[in-house]
């Protein structure tokens, strides 16, 4: 049998897996493992080297002809042969079935030699050398690759660190990111409700008197509006530093879907009789989820409130709720017949970056926090976000959540006397 050599590129769908590997490029021009492989095969004058990494699915080999990898089958694991070992050779008690096992894999020899990639007492991986030579690797040969390859080890710490240290300072940058972000919004979108909020409270203090009662209607309505408005936005706030934080608290608990969107359909029946749309709940009962009730009710509130932003005042409008069972879990359906939305827009819907917020059909305004959160949240509970939208035609959200783990333990809520939430055996 003979190695099964795979081209980089074509059969590798594993690659994402080789954590090592990749950290040493295999796929750059600076790519060590050849480099490291063609060097101590160099060094005992010897044709074929393999590299193999703890727990990565590909095995890489060298030769003449250059470096390619191998899918490692079952049983693959070189290290148990080692028993602690830095080296094996002819001279280790497990040698003889040390080699049988590499012919296993394909690696005809009549010499071997294996070293342990060690950092402490934790094992990296293994490098062995081989070729159909009768001679016999001295002393000192082995003594020179054993350095070499401790320089393998010090690489590999170093990547390792340097890839840390990046991803470290990504998600410090995307902290500073929504920092800006955070007190850009302050000072922008709020400071002009607050304006309007002072505005006209002082002219109701001090005007009040000279005023007709439908003047202080349309002031209090204002106000009331204004305010309420403002503290959404707080509120989105909020929630939005947390999650970017990462200060929220995921609480996953069985419990029925319906009963989280009948909640929001009865928050949101006043707005949607306000502007003249028709909120239809079609959610059936009996589809049970394992998610953040707090957190999913905040994503179906944040898309019914966008669908009934963007939805015409005609009389005409419809909002429309939906859920089935899916292949992934449970399927709960948005959909709006509104003003929709671009392709470019849709590409943008998620992007925290986008700082421009379209105004409603009723003038309404805000900051696009609130489907960035939405994803957030989502992605929290290990579900799927998707967006469909045509121009004029209306959108269409799909949000999948995690069926319920099982039938015991599932928040039941009772509907008809307003009872409290309790689990129940």
């Amino acid at each position: 049998m003979a190695i099964q050599l795979l081209e980089i590129g074509t059969q590798t769908e594993q690659l994402a897996a080789c954590r090592l590997a990749l950290l040493l490029g295999v796929f750059t021009e600076d790519n060590r493992i050849a480099e490291f492989l063609k060097v101590a095969r160099s060094l005992l004058q010897i044709d074929s080297a393999i590299l193999a990494f703890q727990d990565e699915p590909y095995i890489w080999y060298s030769s003449a002809t250059g470096c390619q990898p191998f899918l490692a089958h079952e049983g693959a694991s070189l290290a148990a042969y080692f028993d602690g070992a830095d080296c094996i050779d002819a001279l280790h008690p497990n040698y003889a079935a040390f080699s049988r096992h590499i012919r296993d894999l394909g690696a005809g020899h009549a010499r071997l030699l294996g070293f342990s990639l060690k950092d402490g007492e934790s094992v990296i991986g293994q490098v062995l050398l081989f070729d159909e030579s009768a001679e016999i690797f001295d002393a000192q040969q082995k003594s020179v690759v054993q350095e070499f390859v401790q320089g393998l080890v010090s690489i590999i710490k170093l990547r390792v660190e340097n890839a840390e240290l990046k991803e470290l300072y990504e998600q410090q940058s995307a902290l500073n990111f929504s920092k800006t972000k955070f007190f850009q919004i302050i000072a922008h979108d709020l400071r002009a409700p607050f304006h309007g909020l002072l505005g006209f409270s002082e002219v109701l203090a001090q005007e009040r008197d000279s005023l007709d009662e439908s003047s202080i209607q349309n002031i209090a309505d204002y106000l009331f509006d204004t305010a309420q408005s403002t503290y959404s936005l707080l509120e989105s706030l909020l929630n939005w530093a947390m999650a970017e934080g990462g200060r929220l608290v995921y609480h996953p608990i069985n419990f029925e879907l319906s009963h989280a969107v009948k909640i929001v359909c009865d928050v949101l029946n006043s707005l949607a009789v306000k502007k003249n749309i028709q909120l239809l709940n079609d959610v059936p009962e009996g589809l049970k989820i394992y998610a953040d009730i707090n957190m999913v009710t905040s994503v179906i509130q944040n898309l019914v409130s966008n669908a009934l932003k963007f939805t015409n005042t005609d009389g005409t409008g419809k909002v429309t709720l939906r859920a089935c069972m899916a292949s992934k879990g449970v399927c709960l359906s948005i959909q709006d017949t509104g003003l929709g939305m671009t392709q470019p827009q849709i590409e943008q819907l998620f992007d925290p970056k986008i700082t421009v917020s379209v105004k409603g059909t009723a003038g309404e305004k805000g900051t696009g926090l609130g489907l960035i959160l939405c994803k957030r949240f989502v992605e929290m509970n290990h579900g799927e976000i998707a967006v469909e939208s045509k121009e004029g035609a209306g959108t269409l959200f799909k949000v999948t959540f995690p069926l319920a783990l099982s039938h015991h333990h599932a928040l039941e809520i009772s509907s008809q006397h307003g009872d409290k939430p309790e689990e129940t055996a």
